[in-house]
């Protein structure tokens, strides 16, 4: 229940429309039981059971008070106008007490409404901010489609089976209560029957809640391997065809449907059978108590005379509701906790990369970036190893080496998408990790390797996140990455919407687009993963006319799968297994026997 208690954190905000619906959620039940209580002096005072009441009682809050005024009030009527006009009255006053039990009910559910929506909408929130601040280490290990599943099925879970069974978890037990101080007040001998048979109802009903959560969890994770599934072969279903694999997928995604068709069979059923169970238990003590407690009204014994006896009868029936909805709600709490467990788990990730209190502004890279014995691992094998390094402002540094040789993870530690494990980088001989991260990343544009383009305009992708941008100033960052002239010819321009992953363009106008969008940015640093690997040679030579274009008076560092590219570069560091093991222009390293000329050899005859 710990989860329960985090989420109701989320409910602090909204405390007023939480008393509001406690509030009228109170006045809801007296009125219930009051139009309950006047069975007793009604059937009393009616049938002759009891001598009419000609002196009327002082005013005092309390049950036996208001019941003192009831029999006074009904007397009086018996009295001066019949019984018949009692009846009339009991029957109106009992209307009126329905009529403002049910107005007081709707208010009350109206401002659960809201509150348990804010409180959902809050959750959301959350969890997509969380998301947006977690490492890229958290997201190499966790599956993206498992991610989805948490944002979209846990939190639609959340909202199913515990925000519209919080109402339920407030009021029922409220009315337990108060109606079971109503037959403690009516007849302690009786309401003891009740009171002992509660622990049965409550070890049964957390029995089955505990199963619930169980199952639960086992489906909701299962459910999010399915939506990873999912995910994968939506990414790759070229792929698949190609390769004729649609059977195997579909084995597979066969395989993890059923398993979580049973999982969710299995849990329904359990939760199914909570409301049967309470609802028997709670018959077979309403039926222990006519049986009991008819024995005692027939023969006049501890209290309980006829009148007691239907007005308990009538009380405890009010009670069986309640228990049945709280059983009910109770059930479909434990499913929702499971999944408050799987979207606490994203919450409480681990920020890794946090920013010190009271950073430093960062005005602009002025003299140089230093990696002084840098060392990085992602998990117990290192990555980069004692690294050492200067780049210049303004200069243009390459970094080349066989794959897995750490070029990408070198690069990532400027932005701090990672910090070292040993070491520090430092910029103008600050260590980074005393910057403002948001202002040291504003220094940086970055192309990578894959575009990474989003479903919305062309004119969106380019300004990303900037609202004051005008056209003109995009239409320059496209100029300069050699993409307006095609953006003119689409149909909409500028506001072409490109679709997924902006897959309506071709692969160099999409990285023409990143580089626009790296270009609008006006960065002192430039960073571009492989950016022209991916392209056949006529688009890279657009796409590195473009890149030309951005790198002048700019500090750029680039790695590069084609050494062909970098002939220019100022300095070229050559990396193996993590390791710096050359570095020099590209004529010094052409002249020494290393792995740079070795890759340039290769590369030669590969393209003979």
């Amino acid at each position: 229940m710990k989860g329960y208690f985090k989420l109701l954190l989320y409910a602090k905000p909204y405390k007023g429309l939480a008393a509001l619906n406690i509030i009228f959620n109170i006045l809801s039940i007296v009125f219930s039981m009051f139009s309950l209580a006047l069975i007793m002096p009604f059937l009393d005072l009616l049938f002759g059971h009891k001598q009419l009441v000609t002196v009327k009682p002082t005013w005092s809050l309390s049950l036996a008070n208001v019941k003192g005024m009831l029999d006074y009030y009904i007397s009086e009527i018996i009295r001066y106008d019949g019984k018949e006009a009692a009846l009339l009255f009991i029957c109106i006053i009992l209307v009126v007490t329905i009529l403002l039990k049910n107005l007081f009910r709707f208010l009350a559910l109206y401002f659960m409404v809201s509150l348990r929506n804010f409180v959902v909408s809050d959750l959301r929130e959350s969890l997509y901010r969380h998301i947006l601040i977690l490492p890229l280490s958290y997201f190499s290990e966790e599956k993206k489609g498992d991610l989805i599943s948490r944002m979209t099925s846990d939190i639609l879970q959340i909202e199913v089976a515990i925000m519209s069974s919080l109402e339920a978890m407030f009021k029922e037990p409220l009315t337990i209560v108060i109606f079971l101080g109503f037959l403690i007040w009516l007849s302690p001998v009786l309401t003891l029957i009740v009171f002992v048979t509660l622990p049965i109802m409550g070890f049964l009903i957390g029995k089955i809640g505990r199963m619930l959560k169980t199952f639960s969890q086992r489906g909701q994770s299962k459910f999010g391997e399915i939506v990873s599934l999912y995910e994968e072969t939506l990414m790759g279903i070229r792929i698949i065809k190609a390769f004729n694999s649609q059977e195997f997928f579909l084995r597979r995604f066969k395989n993890e449907n059923s398993l979580y068709t049973r999982i969710n069979i299995a849990s329904n059923r359990t939760g199914d059978s909570a409301s049967p169970i309470s609802e028997t238990l709670s018959v077979v003590v309403l039926a222990f108590i006519l049986w009991f407690g008819g024995k005692l009204a027939i023969g006049g014994n501890a209290g309980v005379t006829p009148d007691v006896f239907i007005a308990f009868i009538a009380a405890f029936s009010q009670l069986l509701p309640p228990f049945k909805a709280f059983s009910t709600a109770y059930s479909n709490m434990q499913k929702g906790l499971a999944s408050i467990s799987r979207v606490n788990e994203v919450l409480q990730s681990e920020e890794v990369i946090t920013e010190k209190p009271g950073a430093l502004p960062v005005g602009g890279l002025r003299e140089k970036i230093e990696f002084k014995n840098v060392s990085f691992r992602y998990a117990d094998e290192y990555v980069l190893k004692n690294i050492n390094l200067t780049i210049e402002k303004g200069k243009t540094v390459a970094l080349v080496g066989p794959s897995g040789s750490g070029k990408s993870t070198l690069t990532d530690l400027i932005p701090r998408f990672y910090d070292p494990i040993e070491g520090e980088v430092l910029m103008d001989g600050v260590n980074i990790r005393d910057l403002k991260i948001l202002e040291l990343r504003s220094l940086m544009g970055i192309v990578t390797q894959e575009s990474i383009l989003f479903n919305d305009s062309i004119y969106n992708n380019i300004a990303f996140g900037k609202t004051n941008i005008s056209l003109e100033q995009v239409e320059t960052a496209a100029k300069v990455a050699n993409a307006h002239e095609f953006i003119i010819e689409t149909e909409k321009s500028y506001q072409t919407n490109i679709g997924d992953r902006g897959n309506k363009l071709s692969g160099g106008q999409r990285q023409r687009l990143s580089i626009a969008r790296a270009v609008n940015t006006n960065p002192d640093i430039l960073i571009l993963d492989e950016a022209t690997s991916a392209l056949d040679t006529a688009s890279e030579r657009i796409v590195q006319d473009a890149l030309n274009n951005v790198m002048k008076n700019r500090t750029t560092i680039v790695i590069a799968h084609r050494l062909s590219t970098i002939h220019k570069a100022d300095l070229i560091v050559v990396l193996e297994k993590g390791e710096i093991v050359q570095q020099g222009s590209h004529n010094e390293l052409i002249q020494q026997d290393g792995l740079y000329r070795q890759l340039h050899e290769m590369q030669q005859i590969a393209e003979q």
